[in-house]
């Protein structure tokens, strides 16, 4: 709620760069760019999230975006320790499934990291850590033009070998938050 604070008492320009566990706005401006740029559209697809749902301010800011536009789907896949939280599912109805089998099904497929710096105990987060690792095998039963995305920095839920997958667009969203975070940064030293 920092962000939310600041905001009602600043009286200079002010960017929620990321609020805590809650939301992530100026990654949410990347990935906009980043799937506009490459999917031509931000309607009608299956979105998949999958990791650390419950904490990911990434996923919370994403969804909350995107259930905005017309007919988008999403598909949570995370341990029911992270799933996502009620305050998000107010924007849609959310279920778990299994990451293979809904591969084929997804246009994006949204991948997150376990946040060990949200875990009080260190035994359930590398008791969770694995749960879904992206690789070649799990990449064969997607969609030619579905694209995967990750707010890095990726830890091991992404195997480097999808890197050179021509779908992995991670990279393309580096360069994009580098775009979008300069053009904020341009708006906020106008002078009027």
């Amino acid at each position: 709620g920092s962000a939310e604070l600041a905001k009602e008492v600043t009286l200079v320009p002010f960017i929620n760069a990321g609020d805590g566990g809650h939301q992530h706005p100026t990654q949410t401006l990347t990935d906009l760019l980043t799937i506009s740029q490459t999917k031509k559209t931000l309607e009608n697809m299956t979105i998949g999230l999958c990791g650390d749902l419950k904490f990911g301010r990434t996923v919370h800011s994403l969804v909350k975006t995107l259930s905005k536009f017309k007919g988008n789907k999403f598909i949570f896949i995370s341990p029911v320790e992270l799933v996502i939280p009620e305050y998000i599912k107010m924007y849609l109805n959310d279920h778990n499934i299994e990451f293979i089998e809904v591969m084929d099904k997804l246009d994006i497929l949204y991948m997150t990291r376990v946040q060990r710096e949200r875990f009080f105990n260190e035994a359930d987060y590398v008791r969770l850590k694995d749960t879904y690792i992206l690789d070649n095998k799990k990449m064969k039963t997607a969609k030619e033009d579905m694209i995967i995305l990750h707010p890095l920095p990726r830890v091991n839920e992404i195997a480097t070998e999808v890197d050179t997958d021509p779908r992995a667009k991670y990279f393309n969203q580096v360069k994009f938050g580098m775009i979008i975070r300069m053009a904020l940064i341009l708006k906020l030293l106008e002078v009027k």
